[in-house]
């Protein structure tokens, strides 16, 4: 390495900023300079003007057309990531550790990039009712909105993941129109700084998405407004400390926190140690320490065990982290590389430090223990720390401290309650795991240690299979928890995408709310045309465009040859005396008959636009239909969106949603429910 490494640069307001150097960054493994920091201060003044800007410019896009951008650049990043994992080995973290956080951010910016094309409108308007009647004639109903903020979003994020950090707040902030201040943590910022090097040389994105600041944030949260975000990971004294921050108090904007926690797996006590269930425990709790050094916020700080089986996990524990070589990750046969910075060493010494005054030591690799590489005796290595806290009920810092490294506490317990109770003794946490071969005591903890923790994993054999482990955010699920654990939430699929939204209540006529929402509600005026729905092209057809069809009467016989071809005799459609005896009181038609019917009423057969239908949703059936009855069907357009999709000959298609109402011979519903078709474009 140079003597003098190269000076970090904060990206703002389009350009690369920071020339003289500040704070120097060493590499976690060899203590030699990696980076520094820059001194020149940040106008953060600017910073924000410039993200302010880009707000039209970002919502001159869509939902789909910024889902489009995301993939894109997930794409470039993929494609680029060696040049990611040479820098993030100054981290100290091993490949598997590497890949945990770069490719499992680029993974997340494809999740949101599916996710938003598959389920979000082609617009800058979500429709998220349900429209709800508040007339009784039907004039007057009010829904849901969710539209884009006009506001910037600043993200805080921890040194552990520079990555991943970054791209899973970006990702549904970006989805959802707003641009983003990224601010990493200062001790990996080098990892950072490379990622954001390589948004912008992509060009994917338009300007003023994203910047970067190295550094501290000095008067930026001075400068926020209203209808800004921040969003925080890290300590939870810092969360609760920028929490309170006079300006984002006293303009009520939105803090989201996701901190560090006591997170817990639980052995259940139907758990034998010739069970399979038990070396999973094993492999989890010694992973869970390991992996990134333990430097996780859902990392297993407590592993509760029940008192009678405590001398056979912690000598099997015992054993695994033996086995476990500490060192440079560049050298093959090394499984745990070194914490962040020395910084941090420090302060994981200091708190197991404070968390053996109450218990003793299972493992931390003895006297000789020395991380095999060359300069290792300068990086920022830690022994996997193993201690056992035989009262855990007076062991107050077991409950309290976290020592973010490989450090974990077993802690035993006599019965399930009590060990649930142990768990909630973290006032909160990210995540917790039951160990368990039994249904019934997964049914009954579950429920119980939902009320303290954000994500519970139910681990077993059948499980083990597939399962991503204790540790793993992914982003279908929510990421947070309650409490200590900052109370916040992220990700969750779609649901991290509203959180930059604004949800807003409107009421008014079944017509204007079709109008608003840019989606037909029943009650709105309806465009009735001489030319069938089903005949247009995507780009020509109105939401709002219906067709009634012609009457059906239903017969005996349509009953006997659905029930032939279905092989759905319930007695309900084919015993005279048993439906006289029941509610409805006479043979009633197949409700999948009502539904058929309805098509053969409503489809027109002819080729043309609509390509296929491949989703029918919300069904329900309302009102029984017997022989004799006399059904119709009012199929009218009411959702249109364009998904850029194309056929096997190139050619564009939409996806629309039709509202299905079919009646009888009274006009009251008998079934209800929405079809979704790919419609193709004309050109």
């Amino acid at each position: 390495m140079p003597m003098n490494p190269p000076v970090l640069q904060s990206f703002i307001a389009g350009r690369w900023i920071g020339q003289s150097p500040a704070q120097t960054l060493h590499s976690a493994v060899n203590g030699r300079p990696v980076a520094a920091a820059h001194a020149e201060a940040i106008d953060f003044a600017e910073a924000l003007a410039h993200a302010r800007r880009a707000v039209p410019v970002l919502l001159r896009l869509d939902f789909q057309q910024r889902a489009a951008r995301l993939k894109a650049l997930a794409k470039y990043l993929m494609e680029r990531k060696e040049s990611l994992y040479a820098v993030s080995a100054h981290t100290g973290a091993t490949r598997q550790d590497s890949w945990i956080d770069i490719e499992g951010g680029i993974g997340t910016l494809f999740a949101y990039a599916s996710m938003g094309s598959a389920e979000l409108p082609s617009g800058n308007l979500w429709h998220e009712g349900p429209v709800v009647p508040l007339g009784k004639q039907g004039h007057f109903a009010g829904t849901h909105i969710l539209v884009p903020r006009g506001g910037v979003a600043v993200h805080i994020n921890a040194f552990n993941f520079p990555v991943w950090g970054l791209l899973e707040k970006f990702a549904p902030a970006f989805l959802a129109g707003m641009p983003c201040i990224g601010k990493p943590a200062t001790a990996t910022s080098y990892l950072t700084e490379a990622l954001v090097r390589l948004i912008a040389d992509s060009g994917v994105l338009p300007e003023g998405s994203l910047q970067l600041v190295i550094g501290g944030t000095g008067d930026l949260l001075d400068r926020l407004e209203g209808q800004d975000v921040v969003t925080f990971t890290g300590s939870a004294d810092t969360a609760a400390r920028l929490r309170a921050h006079p300006n984002l108090v006293r303009q009520s904007i939105p803090f989201n926190a996701e901190a560090d926690s006591l997170n817990s797996a639980i052995l259940a006590p139907d758990v034998q140690p010739d069970d399979e269930e038990f070396e999973l425990y094993v492999k989890e709790v010694v992973r869970e320490m390991t992996v990134k050094a333990g430097q996780k916020c859902t990392a297993i700080r407590r592993a509760l065990v029940s008192r009678r089986h405590l001398d056979a996990v912690a000598e099997r524990l015992r054993a695994r982290l033996a086995k476990v070589v500490v060192g440079d990750p560049a050298i093959d046969g090394v499984r745990m590389g070194a914490l962040a910075s020395r910084t941090q060493q420090r302060d994981v010494a200091e708190r197991v430090a404070l968390l053996r005054q109450g218990a003793e030591v299972v493992w931390d690799g003895g006297p000789d223990f020395a991380p095999v590489g060359e300069g290792t005796a300068e990086g920022a290595f830690f022994a996997p720390t193993l201690l056992l806290s035989r009262d855990p009920h007076r062991h107050e810092a077991v409950h309290e401290v976290e020592a973010f490294g490989p450090v974990s506490t077993l802690l035993p317990y006599d019965d399930l309650d009590e060990a649930l109770a142990l768990a909630a003794r973290g006032r909160g946490s990210l995540v917790a795991t039951l160990v368990t071969r039994d249904p019934q005591v997964a049914a009954r903890a579950i429920p119980v240690a939902a009320a303290w923790h954000g994500r519970l994993l139910v681990l077993d054999r059948e499980a083990a299979a597939e399962s991503t482990g204790h540790g793993s955010p992914l982003p279908a699920l929510k990421h947070g928890g309650p409490g200590r654990a900052g109370g916040g939430e992220e990700l969750g699929g779609l649901r991290a995408v509203k959180h930059y939204l604004q949800r807003a209540a409107v009421q008014g006529s079944p017509t204007m709310l079709a109008a608003v929402s840019g989606e037909y509600v029943r009650g709105a005026a309806r465009i009735e045309t001489e030319v069938h729905p089903f005949r247009r092209h995507f780009e020509d057809l109105r939401i709002g465009e219906s067709l009634l069809t012609h009457r059906r009467t239903v017969t005996e016989a349509d009953i006997v040859a659905f029930g032939g071809i279905s092989g759905d005799y319930f007695y309900m459609h084919f015993d005279e005396i048993a439906a006289k005896d029941s509610p409805f009181g006479r043979r009633i038609a197949h409700g999948y008959f009502v539904l058929s019917a309805a098509a053969g009423l409503f489809v027109s057969p002819a080729p043309g636009p609509v390509l296929a239908n491949y989703g029918l949703e919300t069904l329900r059936f309302i009102k029984p239909v017997a022989i004799g009855d006399t059904i119709q069907a009012r199929l009218t357009c009411k959702r249109k969106i364009d998904r850029a999709k194309t056929d096997a000959q190139g050619r564009g298609q939409g996806v629309v949603a039709w509202d299905v109402e079919v009646t009888n011979q009274h006009g009251e519903l008998v079934a209800s429910y929405e079809i979704l078709t790919l419609v193709a474009k004309r050109a």
